[in-house]
């Protein structure tokens, strides 16, 4: 599906909007269409309700701003030790194999004979530059990973966004680290 197509982009938008097209729908079909076409406009009417469901469900997932800031609270509370514990148990949970490393990365995460290369070691920096990035980028090329994720919690400078995205590095943090780590409400407000 391209991504400036309709169905994709009321995927992006909130569900109710694709319902709403649907009501929409269903009431022109019940009101104006001739009744031996009301079937046929009905049908019209379910890709919008499927739409609406697919993204009913992918916004039921995202975290609140109140749960992305206590999670953020509570990870740069930890030690690297906890934190790269829990980083370690998410990518489990998720079906991940993951093995420690050192060098740029920290974590290669392999799933389904893909592999990974996660770096989080300055998790919980001020500033992020450029010269991690072009380090995990590095290792990424020689150990041929199909993926490099970095992750952190503070400010990212523009050039640094912007060699992240030319060079397709995953850049995890706020929202995507709170789906992640689903960390319990108990630790989350233990370490606020």
């Amino acid at each position: 599906m391209s991504k400036n197509s309709l169905f994709a982009i009321l995927s992006r938008s909130s569900w109710w909007i694709s319902y709403a097209i649907a009501i929409a729908i269903g009431l022109v079909a019940r009101y104006v269409v001739p009744p031996q076409y009301s079937v046929a406009a009905f049908a019209v009417a379910v890709p919008f309700l499927i739409t609406g469901a697919i993204a009913a469900k992918k916004q039921w997932q995202i975290p609140s701003s109140a749960r992305v800031e206590s999670t953020i609270e509570a990870v740069t509370a930890m030690s690297w030790r906890d934190f790269s514990a829990l980083i370690e148990q998410a990518y489990q949970r998720d079906g991940f194999v993951v093995t420690r490393t050192t060098g740029a990365a920290d974590f290669t995460l392999v799933k389904a004979g893909r592999m990974s290369l996660l770096s989080c070691k300055r998790w919980k920096a001020a500033n992020h530059g450029l010269e991690p990035l072009r380090e995990l980028k590095a290792e990424q090329r020689a150990q041929e990973a199909r993926e490099a994720v970095y992750v952190f919690v503070g400010a990212m400078t523009d050039n640094a966004r912007q060699f992240a995205t030319d060079n397709k590095i995953t850049l995890m943090q706020g929202t995507e680290l709170a789906q992640l780590l689903r960390l319990p409400r108990g630790l989350v407000k233990s370490a606020s």
